[in-house]
C-alpha cells in the first residue's frame, strides 16, 4: 500500500485513501474529516474517501454499502467490503478513521473503546454493565481494536490528544514511537467572538431566554456519554441561577427532558435538538459545559474556545489538556456534581468573558493549515523511509 521513496520525491501529492464510514451531518468526526480533507487537498495531496453514506460528496468518494441487520453486522460487513476494496486499488497511504486492519494509519479519534466502557459502568446499573459485557458488538469492536494495534501492518496512529495517547500505550503496549500526538483543528474564521454581536441577540429571543441571564452551552449528541444528566444535577444545586442550552441528538431524550422537569429545572434549560449550524449557540451562551464520561477531543469544546467560551469538562476529556484551571477553565471528575455546580457558580458573566479571552488564546494555533501541515509532514517521514 505503501509508495516507493522514489514517488515521494517526484514533486507530485501523495495518494491517500481515508476510511470513515458514514457521514452524519450533526457529528464532529465527520466535521473533523470535512475539513482534514479540504485543508489537505489545499496543501497538494490527493485524498480519495472510502465510506458507506456521504450524501453531496465531490464525486472523489468510493461508496461501499452491503446490506446488514444490526451493529455487528455493519461495522464487520463495511470492514470486509474495504478490505476487498483495496486489493483492487493503490494508494500512497491508507489513514483509517475506523477499526479496520491493513491501513498505514489509524486515527484514534474514538480513544480506546474499552476505556470508555469502563467510564460507561460508573454510571451503569450492575446488570446493564453485564449486557454491555456480554454484547456482540462490544465484543466484536474490542477484538477489532485489539487486531488493529497489534498488527505489524500499523506504521503509525495519529491521537488527537495525550489522553488517548497514553491509553494505548498502556492498553497495547503500542510503542510511542508510533502514537503521533496531532490535534484538531478548529477554523478561528468560522467560529469566533464576533458571532455575539451577529447573533446573540436574535437566539437569546427565539428561546425565549432574557438578556441578562448566565447561559451555559451543552453541545454533543449520546447524552450519556456526554454528561447531560450531570449537567442538570448542577443546575439543580441550592443557589443555582444558570439556564441551560442543551444541543444534540439521543435516542433517549424525553428522559432527560423528564429528568429535567423532575429537578425543577425545565425552565431554565433549552433542548434544541441537532442542528447543521451550532454556531448561533456559542453566540448565545456565556460558557461551555461538558460534563462527559470520555471523549478524547471534543470538536464542540475546540470550537467553544475559539467563539471566547471558558469550558468546564471532566479529566477523561482530552480538550481538558488544553485549559488552565481557572483561567480558561475548570476541570472535574465526571460524577463531581458538586465540583461541576462550583466552577459554573464562579463563572459569573464578567468573569466568563474574562477567561473565554484566554480559552480563544489557547485554541489559536489549531489552525487547519497547521493541522494540514502536520498530516503532510508525517506523510512526508511514512513514504520517504
Amino acid at each position: 500500500m505503501s509508495a516507493t521513496p522514489a514517488k515521494a520525491h517526484r514533486g507530485l501529492g501523495p495518494r491517500v485513501a481515508l476510511i470513515r464510514s458514514r457521514y452524519d451531518p450533526f457529528g464532529g468526526a465527520e466535521r473533523f474529516v470535512q475539513g482534514a480533507v479540504a485543508a489537505l487537498r489545499a496543501k497538494g495531496a490527493s485524498l480519495t474517501i472510502i465510506t458507506r453514506h456521504w450524501p453531496d460528496h465531490d464525486g472523489t468518494a468510493i461508496v461501499l454499502d452491503p446490506f446488514y441487520a444490526g451493529s455487528l453486522w455493519r461495522d464487520w460487513g463495511f470492514a470486509r467490503a474495504v478490505q476487498r476494496e483495496l486489493k483492487k486499488r493503490h494508494f500512497d497511504l491508507v489513514q483509517a478513521h475506523e477499526r479496520i486492519p491493513d491501513c498505514d494509519l489509524y486515527r484514534a479519534g474514538d480513544g480506546v473503546h474499552a476505556e470508555w466502557l469502563a467510564q460507561r459502568e460508573r454510571v451503569q446499573s450492575g446488570l446493564a454493565t453485564f449486557a454491555t459485557r456480554l454484547s456482540p458488538h462490544h465484543r466484536y469492536v474490542l477484538s477489532a481494536e485489539y487486531a488493529l494495534f497489534t498488527s505489524r501492518k500499523l506504521r503509525a496512529v495519529i491521537c488527537n490528544s495525550e489522553m488517548v495517547r497514553e491509553e494505548i500505550a498502556k492498553q497495547f503496549a503500542t510503542s510511542y514511537d508510533k502514537l503521533v500526538l496531532i490535534r484538531n483543528a478548529v477554523d478561528g474564521a468560522k467560529f469566533h467572538p464576533g458571532l455575539r454581536g451577529e447573533m446573540r441577540e436574535s437566539v437569546r429571543q427565539q428561546l425565549r431566554l432574557p438578556p441578562s441571564a448566565n447561559v451555559a452551552l451543552h453541545v454533543g449528541s449520546g447524552f450519556e456519554r456526554k454528561g447531560v444528566s450531570a449537567l442538570l444535577q448542577a443546575l439543580a444545586l441550592p443557589g443555582a441561577s444558570h439556564s441551560a442550552i442543551v444541543v444534540g441528538k439521543d435516542k433517549h431524550a424525553d428522559r432527560y427532558a423528564h429528568q429535567a422537569r423532575r429537578l425543577g429545572v425545565a425552565e431554565r434549560v433549552r433542548f434544541v435538538g441537532a442542528v447543521s449550524d451550532v454556531r448561533p449557540y456559542y453566540a448565545a451562551a456565556d460558557s461551555f459545559v461538558l460534563p462527559t464520561l470520555y471523549d478524547p477531543c471534543p470538536n464542540a469544546a475546540l470550537e467553544a474556545m475559539a467563539c471566547g467560551l471558558p469550558v468546564v469538562t471532566t479529566r477523561k476529556c482530552g480538550a481538558a489538556e488544553l485549559l488552565r484551571e481557572g483561567e480558561s477553565g475548570f476541570v472535574h471528575d465526571a460524577l463531581d456534581i458538586a465540583a461541576l455546580g462550583a466552577a459554573l457558580a464562579r463563572l459569573d458573566p464578567a468573569t466568563a468573558a474574562r477567561m473565554g479571552l484566554a480559552a480563544r488564546e489557547a485554541v489559536a494555533k489549531l489552525t487547519p493549515e497547521a493541522m494540514a501541515g502536520e498530516y503532510l509532514a508525517l506523510y512526508e517521514r511514512m513514504l520517504t523511509r
